[in-house]
């Protein structure tokens, strides 16, 4: 099986340097809990992982199946509960396609396949939580 490590390091106060595959990131909190604001906050980074590990496989997919795109977002919302421990117990994931006649159904393939087969992320996500998609097409 593979393993995947990261490791974050106290700066000061309520910032921590996370080094992943060797790039470094500062995690802080806001200042109204004792940090200085000087990066994102943790829980956002669940959305991110999700956001970019459906991405890639979109992407890849859709290269595969020779479908030009001219921009791609994803979008994660994610709904937190209110009591501690706040967690995510909703995610949306929105993908933004832009480009000229794109067709539907090869959009609506690629994150199907991302979806059910290959982001671990979102695998891993489904088991905990209530996770939902759509698909936007902006002609460009």
């Amino acid at each position: 099986m593979a393993k995947q490590e990261v490791k974050v390091s106290w700066l000061e106060n309520m910032a921590f340097e996370a080094d992943v595959n060797g790039h470094k990131i500062i995690l802080d909190a806001a200042e109204e809990v004792g940090g200085e604001n000087r990066g994102p906050r943790p829980k956002p980074f669940l959305l991110t992982a999700l956001a970019g590990c459906t991405g890639m496989d979109v992407v890849s997919i859709l290269k595969k199946m020779r479908v030009d795109l001219e921009g791609f977002n994803v979008v994660v919302e994610g709904e937190l509960t209110e009591e501690h421990p706040k967690q995510f117990y909703k995610m949306n994931v929105i993908y933004e396609f832009t480009g000229t006649d794109l067709p539907l159904e090869k959009l609506q393939k690629a994150v199907s396949l991302s979806e059910e087969r290959y982001c671990g992320v979102s695998a891993m996500f489904k088991k905990a939580i209530e996770l939902s998609s759509e698909i936007r097409i902006k002609e460009a």
